[in-house]
């Protein structure tokens, strides 16, 4: 039973393993926005735009060629990669992901202008959550 446990620790850890550790292109970390609606995911450098417009696809139901996807106001072109367009695992990580606009079209000919919704500001925190002054507290009475 015992050398079935070890074979099998071979078998799923060595793989894992070494794909962690060789891996030469590291994930690079994005935040793709339209209006309201802003997807996480992450793609290798040398992913292109067009397949990045196909893991839009996926999660949207809308074909490739009916996106735009922007970065800075900036159309990216769909054979560049994303490591091309400047997202590097640098530049978009998981932290402080890179942000990519998204478009799609309206008629046959006309794309809607690229429109990203701010996100809204977190509610005040209450007086029980702000930092205290360390100076003093109001429990503090004077000794005498």
């Amino acid at each position: 039973m015992e050398a079935l446990v070890v074979h099998t620790m071979k078998q799923v850890s060595l793989p894992v393993m070494w794909r962690l550790t060789l891996d030469p292109m590291p994930d690079v970390f994005l935040m793709i926005r339209r209006q309201k609606t802003t997807i996480f995911t992450d793609a290798k450098e040398s992913t292109t735009v067009y397949e990045l417009k196909r893991i839009v696809e996926g999660i949207l139901k809308r074909e490739p060629e009916e996106q735009r996807l922007f970065k800075d106001d900036q159309l990216l072109e769909d054979s560049k990669t994303l490591g091309d367009c400047g997202f590097t695992n640098q530049t978009a990580r998981p932290q402080a992901p890179g942000t990519v606009g998204l478009a799609f079209r309206m008629s046959d000919e006309m794309f809607e202008q690229l429109q990203v919704g701010a996100f809204s500001s977190p509610p005040e925190l209450p007086d029980v959550m702000k930092p205290q002054d360390s100076g003093s507290t109001a429990n503090e009475q004077t000794v005498q």
